[in-house]
């Protein structure tokens, strides 16, 4: 089991999780880092004020509105990579192309891919109250969502299980990956 940084090796892994909203990043991004004893961030909390307005409005965002957090979320990552600290962070990473460009040139950024059913991710998201992305949007970010395949070499764990058990699953891949 990975039980501290000081595991990670000499190119410590920057951990994106995604998935659509609701899926539990926040939770186990969160708990992922307090296990591994690094740096967090969420994602979210990179998005610009518009973003963050348009999303509150029932809008969903376009390839536009999320370039320049993705370049957030890319800059956040390169700092880590710089320092040499793992590091776990969240971010959708609906689509294929949004992973390539996280992972363009970064050695060590591994995605963990929490995949849930849209009934499930529903359900969640009607028990939160204090987040900006509301219900409503759901279906776009379904529809907007490119499973990753097996070539992007992402870890796929299933959302719809105890925090624990995905967390297990997800260090015990990350040891067999060396």
């Amino acid at each position: 089991m990975i039980s501290s940084p000081r595991h990670l090796q000499a190119n410590p892994p920057i951990l994106v999780v995604m998935g659509v909203s609701g899926s539990g990043k926040s939770t186990i991004a969160a708990a992922l880092a307090k296990d591994l004893e690094c740096s967090y961030i969420d994602g979210d909390e990179l998005h610009s004020r518009e973003n963050i307005a348009k999303m509150s409005s029932g809008r969903p965002l376009s390839d536009d509105d999320r370039m320049p957090w993705l370049r957030q979320i890319a800059h956040w990552i390169d700092a880590r990579r710089k320092s040499g600290e793992p590091g776990v962070i969240t971010c959708s990473a609906l689509k294929r192309s949004y992973r390539e460009f996280l992972a363009k040139d970064r050695v060590g950024v591994i995605f963990i891919y929490l995949k849930i059913s849209i009934d499930a991710a529903a359900r969640h998201l009607e028990c939160r109250h204090d987040h900006f992305m509301p219900p409503s949007l759901l279906p776009s970010q379904f529809g907007a969502l490119e499973e990753p395949t097996p070539e992007e070499g992402v870890i796929v764990v299933g959302a719809e299980r105890p925090v624990k058990v995905i967390l297990d699953e997800i260090k015990a891949d990350l040891c067999a990956r060396g």
